[in-house]
């Protein structure tokens, strides 16, 4: 069956780093783009990053743009979230999903995203 493992996740200072991974089987990895998506306690949850079949397209939101990275190892059908420089305001559930139905690109949009990882949780102390 499908699974998307999300791991990598725990609790930082403000200014450190972490590097989440999402681990996929049960599906051709190659052949979907790549999300992350993150929900902070009483907020909805939003757009991260994400990255397209071959990882030629990328996309960030604008509030981690310069500070996250997100790569793809389609060899080891896993995905990447390089983040550096954590604020305190970066404390939530980061997710990853996975698109089928965009082809040629990236997109921010949730409800284009076919299959979602259970989370993990990222906490950045001021």
């Amino acid at each position: 069956q499908v699974q998307l493992v999300e791991s990598g996740g725990g609790l930082v200072q403000a200014g450190g780093s972490l590097r989440l991974s999402c681990a996929a089987s049960g599906f051709t990895f190659s052949t979907y783009a790549m999300g992350w998506f993150r929900q902070a306690p009483g907020k909805e949850r939003e757009f991260v990053a994400a990255i397209s079949r071959s990882g030629t397209y990328l996309n960030y939101a604008d509030s981690v743009k310069g500070r996250f990275t997100i790569s793809r190892d389609n060899a080891k059908s896993t995905v990447y979230l390089e983040m550096n420089s954590l604020r305190p305001e970066d404390t939530a559930v980061y997710y990853c999903a996975a698109d089928f139905r965009t082809t040629g690109g990236v997109t921010s949009r949730s409800d284009r995203y076919d299959f979602w990882g259970q989370g993990t949780q990222v906490t950045v102390s001021s």
